[in-house]
């Protein structure tokens, strides 16, 4: 359970997973909401950002890193059974995803999903 406070405005101002500062009779301005509220994620991930100024860069670099590993296992730098089973796992997943990104984008016409 996710414990909100709001502004004036009606927008979400605080988060917690406790309603701070009250007892268990009045509720201190607090209140319940779903965390997959579309209020609620949007006001978690500015605090993230905002936390971590290196998050908006960090999607794009992941593909950078996918790509780099794909040319070292194409030019025999590394082999694939390399890597830890972890990695060769969420990498196995990430093709697949792509793949089939792309398999939907060639049956639309907008074959630049990848």
């Amino acid at each position: 359970m996710i414990f909100i406070k709001r502004n004036a405005k009606g927008e979400v101002i605080a988060a917690s997973r406790e309603p701070i500062g009250c007892d268990n009779s009045e509720s201190g301005g607090w209140d319940v909401a779903n965390g997959d509220e579309p209020e609620v994620v949007a006001f978690c991930g500015l605090l993230t950002e905002s936390a971590n100024p290196l998050s908006p860069s960090d999607l794009g670099l992941v593909r950078v890193l996918e790509d780099l590993i794909d040319l070292l296992i194409d030019r025999a730098v590394i082999r694939f059974t390399d890597l830890p089973p972890a990695a060769q796992a969420k990498l196995m997943e990430r093709r697949g995803t792509r793949e089939a990104m792309h398999r939907l984008g060639a049956l639309d016409g907008t074959d630049d999903v990848l």
